[in-house]
């Protein structure tokens, strides 16, 4: 793209002329030959299938969160958020690495840190199992639910085998936060559930679709501090985003904070994909059957207000990674927001 800056480019020699370049695809003119539907019908069997294959062993610890989402240390930064609304905040983020899924596709950036162990207990909690299954369809009370007596609650929802959440439990030792985590994948939920770092005194785990309209989370309305969403929006059929949106915010208290960080248009990734994989318009495929979405900033902007969130932060991270091993150029793109 001309005239973007690449964070960590340098000055390199120009390309000859006559050499092919990779093209921005155009609207969507490589279809899949399945049809959509099948992939939005069968995207539990995918993803559950991706976290027995990789369980754990996938994605690193976002121990980067902590720099870029101070809101998940409340008791560390109380003062944060009034600095963020005074003050316009650069677009550089951490130095990050990236994780690829069997078909050659960049997944998800994950920033450079070290790993929490990820060990697995030999049974899984079944007081955790049985309140799961009965919150399914149960109105929930404003009294009593997991984590009421908490006076900080943070939710992440795609919380896959816990890269975030564990994170947050090990950094935050204030007794007054609960944390939430829930995921499409029961195969992921349960990998939670089984790490030797899931304490249910502080961290309730639950198998939740994001896209169910007429399954309810298990917290009341106006109860929720923070809700996490990161490389997990991109997930969902674009036409349900909306509507997932808006009901997460009806979770939020006043001043709640929504995050987000997802895959940006044009992102490495979307270049990659082949003949066949488009779905629709920026919506992909991946070679396990699991979809993604590459948003614009205005995209999300406009689901977040929509949902009656005001922006607070909407930003563009553009990184240039080097794979020396492979002797890879890597152009990424990322979008971070904040919206209360």
């Amino acid at each position: 793209m001309p005239g973007t800056v690449w964070s960590g480019q340098k000055s390199r020699p120009r390309r000859r002329r006559g050499k092919s370049r990779r093209t921005v695809p155009s609207g969507c003119a490589r279809r899949n030959k399945v049809r959509p539907v099948d992939y939005e019908i069968n995207a539990n069997k995918y993803w559950n299938d991706f976290y027995k294959i990789h369980e754990n062993g996938f994605f690193k610890d976002r121990h980067w969160l902590f720099t870029e989402f101070p809101e998940l240390a409340p008791s560390q930064n109380q003062n944060h958020l009034k600095a963020l609304l005074s003050e316009n905040r650069g677009s550089e983020v951490p130095a990050c690495r990236s994780s690829e899924d069997g078909s050659g596709l960049i997944r998800e950036a994950q920033h450079s840190c070290s790993s929490v162990s990820l060990g697995r207990k030999t049974q899984p909690p079944p007081v955790e199992e049985n309140v799961t299954q009965k919150l399914r369809h149960l109105e929930v009370c404003a009294d009593e639910f997991p984590g009421s007596s908490a006076t900080y609650r943070i939710l992440e929802v795609g919380c896959g085998v816990g890269n975030t959440v564990f994170p947050i439990l090990q950094t935050n030792n204030d007794p007054r936060l609960f944390v939430y985590c829930c995921d499409f994948s029961s195969t992921a939920v349960e990998l939670v559930q089984t790490n030797s770092a899931y304490d249910p005194s502080r961290c309730f785990a639950f198998v939740h679709d994001l896209c169910d309209e007429d399954k309810s989370y298990p917290v009341p309305g106006d109860s929720l501090d923070v809700i996490i969403l990161i490389f997990v929006l991109s997930a969902i059929i674009p036409d349900k985003m909306q509507e997932a949106i808006n009901r997460l915010s009806r979770l939020l208290k006043p001043g709640g904070m929504m995050l987000l960080r997802d895959y940006g248009r044009y992102d490495m990734a979307q270049l990659r994909f082949k003949k066949g994989q488009c779905l629709s318009e920026n919506f992909y495929v991946r070679g396990d059957g699991t979809r993604v979405y590459f948003f614009t900033q205005d995209e999300l902007d406009a689901l977040f207000t929509t949902a009656g969130l005001e922006k607070v932060q909407n930003l563009v991270d553009r990184r240039l990674q080097v794979n020396r091993g492979k002797q890879l150029t890597m152009y990424r793109v990322w979008i971070q927001c904040k919206y209360q």
